[in-house]
C-alpha cells in the first residue's frame, strides 16, 4: 500500500545536481528557476479573462500565477503538517522533514509554473490552435492533406491542443541550442503540475484526471521518467494523479473563483452589492467572527476596498477548507481512487459557491468585452498559424514561405531539419503559443499589412 514518503522524489528531471550544500534547498531552487524564466515573465501580457487593460487593473496570466501560487504556499503548508501529524509514524526523518519544511515550497512552485503553457488570449487561444488544424486537415501540402501527415495521436494532439500538456513540453523540451533537460526541475514539481496524467487518445469525461490531457506524443518520454520517479504508476500499469496536484488544482480554483469576481467589480460588470451578497453567502459557510466582518465592512465606503477585504476572507475561508478536505480523503487521494476535485467537493455542501461559479458563467465569461478578445483571438492565432504550419512543412517552398521562415527563432525552426512533420509542427507550435497578445496582435497586423514595418 502507498504511503506518504513514496511519493516524494528527490530527483531532478534531466540532471543531477551537486549542490547538496547549497543554502537553498534543491525545492526552493525551483521557485528561483521559474520566477526568472522569460515564458512566465511573458504571461504579463497574456489574458487571463478580460481584456489586457488601459488605465484600469485586471488581472493577467502573471498576477494570477503569483496569487496562486501564494494561496498553494497556505495549502501546502497546513496539508504538510497535517500529515506529519496523522501519518508521521510512517514517516522517516527526511520525510517528516520534507512535509514540515519542502511541501508548502513545491506546491508553491508548481502553482507558479502551472500557467507558462498556456498561449495568448487566454483559453481561446487554445480553442484558435485546435480549430485552425480542424479546419485546413484537407488543405493540400506536398499533394498531401495537412491530416494525412500525422499519426492519429499526433493529430489528436493538435486538434486539441492542451495547454496543461504545453507546460509540461515547455518545462522539461531541450530546444535546439539549448541546456538538456529543459529548466531542469525537481520531477516532484513537475509531477504536482500534471493534472492530467494522459495522454490526447485516452480522454475519458467520467474521470477527473482524464478530462483533458496532460501530455503530447513528443514528450512521452519525459512524462514516462516523472511519473516512474514520484511513484504515480499503478501495478496494471495505469497512471493516477499525484496527490500533490489536488492542492495545486485548489490553488487555482480559488482564485479564479474568488479573484474573477473581485475584477468584474472594479472594471464596472458587477456592482458592489452582487458581489458583497455572494462572498457574504460564503463566509456565513465558512467564515469565522462574522459580526466583526459586519462591521468593517459597514465602515468601508471605498467600493474596490471593501470588495478585497471580503475576497481576502473568502480566500482564507475556502484555503481552510480544501485543507481540511484534502485531510478526510487523504487515503484515496494517496491511492488514485479520489474521482474529484477539493472545490467540486466544497460545492456539494456550500450552495453559494455554485451560485457565484453560475454568475461568474453568465455575467463574466459571456460578457461582450471577453467574446471579444476571444474572436479577436481566434482569428489572429488562425492567420499567424495559416502562415507558419504551411511554411515550415512545405518542401518546395515558395519565395514568401521562405521569407516567413526566417521570422522563427533559431531554436523553433526546424525547416531544414530531418525529422516529422509532427515535430516540425510543434515547433511552430512552441513558437506561437509563446507569444503575447501584444506580440501576436502586432505581427498579425504586419503579415495582413494593416502595419507596415518601420525601421527601428
Amino acid at each position: 500500500m502507498t504511503q506518504w514518503g513514496d511519493v516524494i522524489s528527490y530527483e531532478r528531471f534531466g540532471y543531477k545536481s551537486s549542490n547538496a550544500n547549497s543554502y537553498r534547498s534543491e525545492f526552493t531552487r525551483d521557485y528561483d528557476r521559474i520566477i526568472f524564466l522569460s515564458a512566465f515573465r511573458r504571461l504579463q501580457n497574456k489574458t487571463q479573462v478580460f481584456p489586457l487593460p488601459g488605465n484600469v487593473f485586471v488581472h493577467n496570466r502573471l498576477t494570477h500565477s503569483l496569487e496562486v501560487a501564494s494561496v498553494g504556499r497556505s495549502l501546502g503548508s497546513i496539508a504538510g503538517q497535517s500529515i506529519c501529524h496523522h501519518f508521521g509514524h510512517q514517516l522517516n526523518e527526511h520525510e517528516r522533514a520534507f512535509y514540515q519544511h519542502e511541501l508548502s515550497g513545491v506546491i508553491s512552485s508548481a502553482c507558479l509554473a502551472h500557467d507558462v503553457g498556456n498561449p495568448a488570449f487566454g483559453h481561446s487561444g487554445e480553442k484558435a490552435i485546435s480549430n485552425y488544424f480542424i479546419n485546413r486537415k484537407e488543405f493540400p501540402i506536398d499533394g498531401i492533406p495537412l491530416k494525412n501527415h500525422f499519426s492519429e495521436s499526433e493529430w489528436l494532439d493538435l486538434t486539441q491542443f492542451e495547454g496543461n500538456a504545453n507546460a509540461l513540453r515547455l518545462l522539461t523540451r531541450q530546444f535546439k541550442g539549448k541546456l538538456e533537460g529543459g529548466q531542469r526541475l525537481m520531477m516532484i514539481t513537475l509531477a504536482a503540475i500534471l493534472k492530467y496524467p494522459c495522454a490526447s487518445h485516452e480522454l475519458d469525461k467520467s474521470f477527473v484526471h482524464k478530462k483533458k490531457y496532460g501530455y503530447f506524443q513528443s514528450d512521452k518520454s519525459a512524462f514516462q521518467a516523472i511519473t516512474q520517479a514520484c511513484h504515480m504508476v499503478r501495478n496494471d500499469g495505469s497512471v493516477y494523479r499525484h496527490p500533490f496536484v489536488y492542492l495545486v488544482e485548489a490553488a487555482d480554483d480559488i482564485c479564479y473563483r474568488i479573484i474573477d469576481m473581485e475584477d468584474a467589480h472594479r472594471i464596472g460588470i458587477l456592482p458592489r452589492n452582487t458581489i458583497e451578497e455572494a462572498f457574504m453567502e460564503l463566509l456565513q459557510q465558512f467564515g469565522d467572527n462574522l459580526e466583526r466582518t459586519k462591521e468593517i465592512l459597514q465602515k468601508l465606503t471605498d467600493g474596490n476596498e471593501a470588495i478585497s477585504f471580503l475576497r481576502a476572507k473568502s480566500i482564507n475561508a475556502l484555503v481552510n477548507v480544501s485543507a481540511e478536505l484534502f485531510h478526510q480523503h487523504a487515503n484515496p487521494i494517496l491511492n488514485g481512487t479520489f474521482n474529484s476535485t477539493l472545490l467540486d467537493e466544497i460545492e456539494k455542501v456550500c450552495p453559494p459557491l455554485k451560485t457565484m461559479q453560475d454568475l461568474s458563467v453568465r455575467k463574466i465569461y459571456n460578457h461582450p468585452s471577453v467574446v471579444e478578445v476571444e474572436l479577436a483571438g481566434y482569428n489572429v492565432m488562425s492567420e499567424i498559424l495559416s502562415v507558419f504550419v504551411e511554411s515550415m512543412l512545405c518542401s518546395q517552398r515558395n519565395p514568401l514561405q521562405k521569407k516567413s521562415l526566417q521570422l522563427i527563432p533559431e531554436q523553433f525552426n526546424l525547416s531544414e531539419e530531418k525529422t516529422t512533420p509532427y515535430e516540425k509542427t510543434m515547433a511552430v507550435l512552441d513558437f506561437v503559443s509563446g507569444m503575447t497578445d501584444g506580440y501576436a496582435t502586432e505581427l498579425y497586423r504586419k503579415l495582413k499589412g494593416i502595419d507596415i514595418p518601420t525601421h527601428k
